[in-house]
């Protein structure tokens, strides 16, 4: 057991967009914090917009049951930023002095931490969990969320080559990934693709064409052509669905999918249909994987609080939980790794 048994209020948020394994987090920071340290525990709702507007509800052991296998968030969530907000960090500091809070746990991925990492600087108790589905926090060697969304990929990939092949049609698989294409990579290679498109490397589309051109000569056959959200064409841009940012500055992504598929058969000949997993990928259960490293954050992450790390963000490192500065979570995207990438591109084609 780590740190002074000092009784606390602790509140907790949930960030961002959802991911398998949020609830499992809470309910082992509500089980150790309760338990063992006789904590009182209060959840915000709907991400940051919950300190900011004062929702709050208290939270229990009796508030988790039964979630562990639970997808998504029973917090809710948002992409409430408060530092966009007129006196928006003045209100989360008055809301949480209001409500006697005395550390708050927020879980999320790069802008959650970000406000967090503010807020730190300005005084709050602050300890931060990372929750990327993309797996693109720097400071910690996996997020959850990430197997489930990996295996979720896979699944669906493993059922489009059997129709592909009947029909020696090509699939194009376009899976999350605004700027990191880790999800891509490793579904593409668990999953047998025949090309993987990241945003870490422009794709050159007449060389993803005479790939699959020089395959499907060569008898029928299945291609699965594995792309990520944010990848883009050494000679186009990003494709988007919207102008329209969010509150943390972020455009809403999604198309290139169907734009490859057209652009695939244009030049190709071959018939090539667009499957969009989309929040698919974020939904449902977690994978046994997942609920065992959301468990073992949510109780660093208490202990953390107690241990008075405030500005610390909990992180896998080298298989343990270990703390970092929650600046070094924001500081840089971690991008995929060329070496897992070579071993893809070892298939393709």
């Amino acid at each position: 057991m780590s740190g002074i048994l000092t009784f606390m209020r602790v509140a907790m948020l949930t960030g961002g967009g959802d991911c398998p394994g949020l609830n499992a987090v809470m309910r082992a920071v509500v089980r150790k914090g309760e338990v063992f340290y006789g904590d009182e525990l209060f959840g915000f709702r709907d991400g940051w917009r919950g300190p900011l507007d004062g929702e709050v509800m208290p939270v229990s052991v009796k508030t988790f049951r039964g979630t562990l296998p639970r997808g998504g968030t029973i917090l809710g969530s948002s992409r409430t930023n408060p530092y966009k907000v007129e006196g928006g960090p003045e209100r989360v500091k008055a809301n949480l002095a209001k409500l006697g809070i005395d550390a708050l746990v927020a879980i999320g991925g790069e802008d959650t931490l970000g406000v967090a990492t503010k807020l730190a600087n300005e005084g709050v108790t602050v300890v931060g969990v990372p929750k990327t589905i993309d797996n693109d926090l720097s400071a910690t060697e996996l997020t959850f969320g990430f197997d489930t969304a990996v295996q979720v990929c896979v699944d669906a990939i493993d059922r489009l080559h059997t129709t592909a092949e009947s029909h020696d049609r090509v699939m194009v698989v376009e899976v999350m990934g605004r700027h990191a294409g880790h999800i891509a990579t490793y579904a593409a290679i668990a999953g047998g693709a025949t090309m993987l498109l990241i945003p870490e490397r422009p794709f050159d589309l007449d060389e993803v064409c005479e790939k699959i051109v020089r395959r499907h000569e060569g008898g029928r056959f299945a291609s699965i052509v594995v792309v990520a959200e944010g990848a883009i064409p050494k000679e186009g841009a990003m494709a988007t669905t919207t102008s329209e940012l969010d509150a943390f500055g972020h455009v809403r992504l999604g198309g290139i999918g169907e734009r490859l598929a057209g652009a695939i058969e244009e030049r190709t000949g071959y018939e090539t249909r667009a499957i969009v997993l989309g929040h698919i990928q974020r939904g449902g259960t977690p994978t046994a994987f997942d609920r065992v490293l959301a468990t073992r954050f949510g109780v660093a992450a208490i202990e953390a609080v107690h241990d008075g790390a405030s500005g610390t963000m909990v992180a896998l490192r080298c298989g343990d939980i270990v703390r970092v500065p929650l600046a070094d979570a924001t500081s840089e995207l971690k991008l995929v790794d060329p070496a897992i990438y070579d071993v893809a591109s070892v298939f393709f084609g």
